[in-house]
């Protein structure tokens, strides 16, 4: 697992880039070891479940690296409507082909930047931002969802 720890010296990319992708292995992680069907076990009152999760975050990172960067549409991108929508779960979603798919959009996200200054300015959602502030912004929202996965992963591996 990549450690933000280990580049504590480092520059700011290298530093925000190193927390990035801590979270971006800890999210797919939560389905570590976990049945198809506790991946999809719902426990709370929302859509939620675990699997949904990782399936939102790829969503969520479409929309910042993809949407942001490139001003493609959703439609274009092949993102759903609605945020309640990207925790849909259909019966084609396994574990082993969201993680996929997340790995795939998270290379995707990391080439959409690869080439671009923390200080360069992006306009694909209609309104100006920097790099800087597009990886901090999915840092927090990674951050936030590996919140939840961790209490829900709580939940299913204590109901067996």
């Amino acid at each position: 697992m990549t450690t933000p720890f280990a580049v504590q010296v480092g520059d700011e990319r290298t530093q925000l880039t190193a927390f990035l992708e801590q979270y971006r292995e800890l999210l797919p992680g939560v389905l570590d070891g976990l049945t198809e069907e506790q991946a999809r076990r719902r426990l709370v009152p929302s859509a939620t479940t675990l699997l949904g999760l990782v399936k939102h975050v790829a969503f969520v990172e479409t929309v910042w690296f993809g949407l942001a960067v490139t001003g493609a549409t959703r439609a274009e991108l092949g993102l759903p409507e609605t945020v309640d929508e990207s925790f849909a779960l259909t019966d084609d979603d396994t574990v082993a082909s969201v993680r996929r798919h997340y790995a795939q959009v998270c290379e995707h996200s990391r080439a959409a930047v690869a080439a671009l200054g923390l200080d360069d300015t992006v306009t694909g959602r209609g309104y100006p931002i920097t790099v800087r502030w597009l990886l901090l912004q999915v840092m927090r929202e990674l951050a936030h969802h590996s919140g939840h996965a961790d209490i829900l992963r709580e939940q299913v591996l204590a109901a067996g």
